[in-house]
């Protein structure tokens, strides 16, 4: 694997983090790199920015609307994303979620983040669970296999909350304002349609390693 530092920032309440999580594995395979996952809060970045989330700054501008949707649907075809849903419960709060994320990578167990970020990916954008639902939360970590008492135990965690934090904190300062936000070395890009921008950057620099 490469040496370049690739960073993926995410929230699974970002349906282009998830369809961004699809893409990347054949980016990672072309170029030989891993890409690092960040779990951040998507609602505390933008209090730090005064940004605020597309589906309520277009709300009222219905052309914008439209090309948003028929943009995404474009990415949805090219890459064969066909078990994309638009989840019916959206906006779902992610506080649990991300701190899950955290603990799960915390726990440094071979494979368990990975597979917790895939599934409530899944559940968000293709299941269309309503996650911010304890039970309904609990009843998907067991279905999973995950040891759900273990995350709601760590979800209060005073580390796994301030890592979460101190996450959200670091992205504003190194100038990122929503999700998915990728740094390729100090290089940042914004939004699943900059992937293209992203892999050109990494065979950039492993070129001029």
């Amino acid at each position: 694997m490469s040496t370049v530092k690739v960073q993926f920032l995410f929230d699974f309440g970002s349906p282009n983090a998830y369809l961004s999580h699809k893409v990347i594995p054949a980016i990672e395979a072309r170029q030989g790199v891993r890409f690092e996952y960040v779990p951040i809060l998507l609602g505390g970045l933008f209090k730090l920015t005064g940004n605020r989330s597309p589906a309520e700054t277009t709300a009222h501008i219905e052309n914008k609307r439209k090309y948003m949707m028929l943009e995404l649907q474009r990415f949805v075809d090219t890459h064969g994303l066909t078990a994309y849903r638009m989840n019916p419960h959206f906006p779902v709060n992610t506080l649990q979620l991300m701190r899950g994320a955290v603990a799960a990578q915390r726990e440094g167990v071979e494979g368990l983040f990975e597979r917790y970020v895939d599934r409530m990916f899944a559940h968000m954008w293709e299941d269309g669970l309503k996650l911010d639902d304890p039970q309904v939360l609990r009843a998907t970590l067991e279905a999973d296999g995950f040891d759900a008492a273990r995350f709601e135990a760590a979800l209060g965690d005073a580390d796994v909350k301030g890592t979460l934090l101190a996450n959200t904190q670091a992205a504003f300062e190194r100038g990122a304002f929503g999700a998915p936000t990728f740094f390729v070395g100090e290089e940042m890009f914004f939004g699943k349609d900059r992937l293209r921008d992203v892999e050109e950057e990494i065979a950039r620099v492993k070129t001029s390693a």
